[in-house]
């Protein structure tokens, strides 16, 4: 990359940032945010009662999986059925074209007046910009697409455009539009609105829709709403234009119900939509201007065959375009989707960013990810939405070249030897910057080193520990087994993880004496290294393999019933991501090892049994880490360990919810980061709990300095120490 390309790059982070800045400083928007979050939970949850979830939803993807693969069949049927019930049917290669086409098709029907029906396929191609240099009037008959139309302003979320606006911002927006001071009442607005557009509708000469299916088998069209403009925008105009992605295209009605089932449930968490509207040809209604009816399909492949025919993101099609994986996102959460997206917000923006709109525009977005899996968790076309996440970050680098800190990071990584040198250095040098919290045994920083900016100071960072625990397991592992095992119930090897070998020692030095306890044997092969999470988080995909390599070289020879990691993100990495990063080197190994990872909680609890004891009854709440809950399924054993040390859990609201460290993000979008923490913490003491036990280091080190920062009377430890604390 030329420099002042660099440059360019760097300069629109910094712009991309303070846009962050802007959006975290807008109670409205984070209020409406976290109302509309909290309020999703349930809705969707009420909405599915009684359903089998994860079957219906195999069945979307397979329906969907099926029709990508079918798509050039499925689009020559649907073609020759629609012309057959006298539907124009017309392809567009790219974005371009379908503006053309839609254009020349306005021009040749002497339309100069267009209503829409929300459609993401023309806010994906710009087409009311296009169609307005034309000299044509358009427009959006939805509400919120005509309230953000009026501010010019993109949607926020695809399925709720203007979320991010109060009603007062409304009524001042309807007051600057009518000339006429408006009450803020959500009702008379929304009488407002239909007011102003009843006579759009009377003049309008075309009428421009989206579609959420295309059904081959009729040539019919299915428009799922909660508005009943839509249907006015296909029958009142003498033409009716339906834009659609080929990627809608179905074999039959029964495939299109199967989608309709799940859609708007996991959208908005109601039953159904309140209009399901089926079009199999132009209106029978008399055009309200007169004139011919005619009805138009423009087919829109902009990238989708190309996607189609990628291994690796051809799930990325089988999108319902529901809007799930933003309602669930923490980031957007704390931002709003014009921050989180560039056309197409939420996870599934980020990926489809990089495809119909270029790389300029997702190389930002595709970094402000925490890898929390929730996206993933509620997704109806089953996408494996945070590892396309990574794939394209990884794509967007090799194409542009690798950010030197990614390259660094890597090449360390990949060198076992090295990495630790420099962790051990690293001790050394931080001596003078160290000192210890009163009553606490870690050493903290007593401020950053003055290469970090001032806002990555929002929480207490810990020191690299004095003696890592590599260099503590021998003499440990002598001490207990004299002491108890003879003959073990089991034989474990225990993955430490970087950041508990080097910084917090002391929770892998706990969960020793619980397996000594339990008469666990325990091994420690000392090659093993950092799991490669950070690696492939900064888009260094190859270095992430490398590393994977060694640890499966490390372990090979590990007699062992499991493989006992007490990080649930490297739990997590090394069961689902590892398998996928050595397929062409070392698939059975790969398989074998993953097969034997199991997290600290479910050992224990699960597989050895613990026996409860008695205590003092505190109430102790649990931050479930992302990689735990969600990347290794692990829910309930935390809880029962907690139970059964003699303290009492207590559920807490955001429990599942990420605490905002994700690696490398808290580094990148530390602002996010922080905003996401203060609101998890808050959330702890609303419980009442004055303890928070959590089963991953990255946790315990966001949730603990952030406390410390904040001065919040809450203890954070590691689910390894709750049975000596």
């Amino acid at each position: 990359m030329e420099q002042h390309e660099k440059e360019e790059t760097k300069e629109s982070l910094k712009a991309y940032k303070d846009r962050l800045d802007t959006a975290l400083k807008n109670k409205f928007l984070r209020t409406a945010m976290d109302n509309f979050a909290v309020a999703y939970r349930t809705s969707r949850k009420n909405a599915f009662a009684g359903m089998d979830v994860e079957g219906i939803i195999a069945e979307v993807a397979e329906v969907k999986a099926q029709a990508i693969q079918n798509n050039e069949a499925l689009l020559t049927e649907f073609t020759q059925k629609a012309e057959t019930n006298g539907i124009h049917v017309h392809l567009a290669d790219t974005a371009e074209d379908a503006n053309r086409i839609i254009g020349e098709i306005a021009q040749k029907t002497g339309s100069k007046h267009i209503v829409k029906s929300k459609s993401m396929t023309a806010e994906e191609i710009h087409l009311n910009p296009w169609l307005e240099n034309l000299g044509l009037g358009v427009t959006e008959t939805d509400l919120g697409e005509w309230i953000v139309q009026l501010r010019h302003e993109g949607p926020s979320h695809m399925v709720m455009p203007a979320i991010h606006l109060s009603r007062f911002d409304v009524a001042d927006l309807f007051t600057d539009v009518t000339g006429t001071a408006q009450d803020a009442e959500i009702e008379r607005l929304v009488k407002v609105a239909r007011r102003q557009l009843r006579k759009k509708y009377m003049d309008a000469d075309m009428g421009i829709t989206g579609a959420n299916y295309a059904v081959a088998q009729t040539g019919t069209i299915g428009i799922a709403t909660n508005e009943g403009n839509a249907r006015l925008c296909t029958t009142l105009p003498k033409v009716h234009v339906a834009l659609i992605g080929i990627d809608k295209l179905l074999p039959t009605i029964a495939e299109a119900l199967s989608i309709n089932r799940v859609l708007s449930k996991n959208a908005t968490g109601q039953a159904i939509t309140s209009y399901v509207t089926w079009i199999t040809g132009p209106s029978e209604c008399k055009p309200a201007t007169g004139g011919k009816r005619e009805m138009h399909i423009v087919f829109l492949d902009n990238g989708r065959k190309k996607i189609a025919a990628d291994p690796v993101f051809a799930q990325v099609l089988q999108c319902v375009r529901c809007g799930a994986c933003a309602n669930v996102c923490p980031v957007y959460r704390m931002v709003g989707g014009h921050q989180l997206g560039h056309v197409y917000i939420g996870a599934i923006g980020l990926i489809t960013t990089y495809f119909f709109h270029g790389r300029e525009h997702a190389r930002n977005l595709v970094q402000n990810c925490t890898n929390c899996g929730a996206c993933k968790a509620v997704c109806a076309g089953g996408i494996e939405l945070p590892k396309l996440i990574k794939e394209v970050h990884a794509r967007i680098q090799d194409e542009e070249g690798h950010p030197l800190k990614s390259l660094l990071l890597g090449k360390v990584l990949k060198n076992r030897k090295l990495f630790h040198t420099l962790l051990r250095t690293a001790k050394l040098a931080q001596k003078p910057l160290t000192h210890k919290k009163e009553g606490g045994d870690t050493p903290y920083l007593r401020h950053l080193p003055m290469i970090f900016s001032k806002e990555h100071n929002f929480r207490v960072l810990p020191a690299i520990a004095e003696i890592p625990f590599r260099e503590r397991f021998e003499r440990l592992n002598q001490i207990f087994e004299n002491q108890a095992i003879k003959n073990p119930s089991y034989k474990i090897a225990l993955f430490a993880g970087c950041v508990q070998d080097f910084v917090y020692p002391e929770q892998l030095e706990a969960a020793m004496k619980s397996f000594t306890r339990a008469n666990v044997s325990v091994s420690f092969p000392m090659g093993q290294s950092c799991c490669g999470l950070p690696a492939q988080m900064m888009g260094e995909k190859d270095a992430a393999r490398d590393v994977a390599l060694q640890n499966l070289a490390a372990f090979e020879n590990e007699q062992v019933d499991y493989i006992v990691t007490l990080c649930a993100s490297c739990g997590s990495h090394l069961k689902n991501s590892l398998p996928d990063l050595v397929q062409k080197y070392a698939p059975k190994k790969a398989a074998q090892f993953a097969k034997k990872i199991i997290p600290f909680s479910q050992f224990m609890n699960t597989v050895v049994g613990v026996d409860p004891i008695k205590g003092k009854g505190r109430k102790t709440a649990f931050h479930s880490p992302c990689h735990l809950c969600r990347g290794l399924g692990v829910k309930q054993a935390p809880k029962d360990l907690i139970n059964k040390s003699g303290n009492r859990y207590v559920a807490t609201l955001e429990e599942e919810t990420c605490c905002g460290f994700g690696g490398s993000f808290s580094a990148n979008f530390p602002a996010v980061s922080h905003e996401i923490l203060t609101q998890k913490l808050a959330d702890v003491e609303k419980s009442g709990a004055d303890l928070l036990v959590t089963e991953c280091p990255g946790c315990v080190m966001q949730l603990r300095g952030g406390a410390l920062k904040q001065g919040r009377d809450i203890r954070v430890i590691h689910l390894s120490e709750l049975f000596d604390t």
